[in-house]
């Protein structure tokens, strides 16, 4: 039985798991994006690890793995599976757990390290100077939700100690499910814009949310504010953000996801004099990568290996799937 796991930029999976000794594990560290490059890389492979969306497996490459037989992605779903054609080849597609707290903790980092100018001090600092700037305490503000699901409801609840008032919006939220959570109800994604001093991106992505964050909706926001996308970089338009801050007219981005990942050298969103002057924070997708999720997710991507072998209920994905947890 061979394996291959993909994506492991840490070079972490062999430590964080128990693989099967009878098995021969390969772990690729970089990402491939030469989709017929990577099909001969993987085409000896009975069984393909993934770590989230790093890389797509979709219906071409598929086809050209004969030999594989079995699929699994760290995290409950997977948009860049095609499952369709895995059903069709008789491929078993399965996931794990996830952890909402590890992305929420996150969001709370990059506001505060945008709000204080750490960063920026940081470097600033280093490089012999003082104090080039005046932070902002989270104190009073009010920070505005776009997605209120699993993880925009945990960034609610560690965003409260620290003084902030929650306004939240999703086209499923309603007003009176908002106000029995005890947070306000945005009626648009507008009046979240107009109303938030902060604004976190929690939404999945879709049809209808791909491009939502615009030239319209950054002018809609108050220019000393802060917008954080920790969920997909297709939901934002880079351009005119960064043309918002440029102008003035925002206070600070936060960009954890990118369109293309890694971030190609060059990219526009590595504005050298935005982020020196601590507007703009750019990290690695960072957002769910922390020591606790990632041995989770190794540890159940082997119980799924192991059960898959076995017969034994597993965490599936795909078409008319039921979502049985593993051990």
């Amino acid at each position: 039985m061979r394996i291959a796991v993909l994506d492991d930029y840490a070079d972490v999976a062999r430590d964080y798991a128990d693989w099967p000794e009878e098995a021969e594990v390969t772990v690729f560290t970089k990402t491939v994006t030469d989709r017929a490059r990577l099909a001969r890389m993987l085409e000896p492979f009975d069984i393909i690890c993934l770590m989230r969306e790093r890389t797509p497996v979709d219906a071409a490459l598929i086809e050209a793995l004969p030999r594989l037989r079995l699929i699994v992605t760290t995290g409950a779903r997977n948009l860049s599976i095609d499952t369709t054609a895995a059903a069709r080849r008789g491929i078993t597609v399965c996931g794990t757990q996830s952890r909402g707290n590890t992305t929420a903790e996150f969001v709370i980092a990059l506001i505060l390290a945008l709000s204080r100018r750490i960063p920026a001090e940081a470097n600033s600092a280093a490089a012999g100077l003082w104090q080039q700037g005046i932070g902002r305490d989270l104190h009073g503000l009010t920070l505005g939700i776009a997605g209120y699901g699993r993880i925009g409801r945990k960034l609610a609840s560690l965003a409260r100690p620290f003084g902030v008032e929650i306004l939240a919006w999703s086209r499923s939220l309603t007003a009176d499910a908002a106000r029995a959570e005890g947070v306000r109800h945005a009626e648009s994604l507008e009046a979240l814009l107009e109303g938030s001093d902060i604004v976190s991106v929690n939404l999945v992505l879709s049809d209808a949310t791909r491009g939502l964050f615009g030239a319209r909706e950054f002018a809609l926001m108050r220019p000393d504010a802060l917008f954080v996308n920790t969920s997909r970089g297709s939901i934002v338009q880079v351009p005119p953000l960064l043309a918002a801050l440029r102008d003035g007219r925002l206070g600070g981005a936060a960009l954890d996801v990118h369109d293309i990942e890694p971030l190609p050298q060059g990219a526009e969103v590595l504005d050298a004099a935005l982020i020196a002057s601590g507007r703009l924070l750019v990290t690695p997708h960072l957002g769910y990568v922390s020591e606790q999720t990632f041995r989770m997710f190794y540890r159940q991507t082997v119980e799924a290996i192991e059960a898959w072998r076995a017969g034994a209920p597993i965490r599936l994905i795909g078409p008319g799937a039921q979502a049985t947890p593993t051990t």
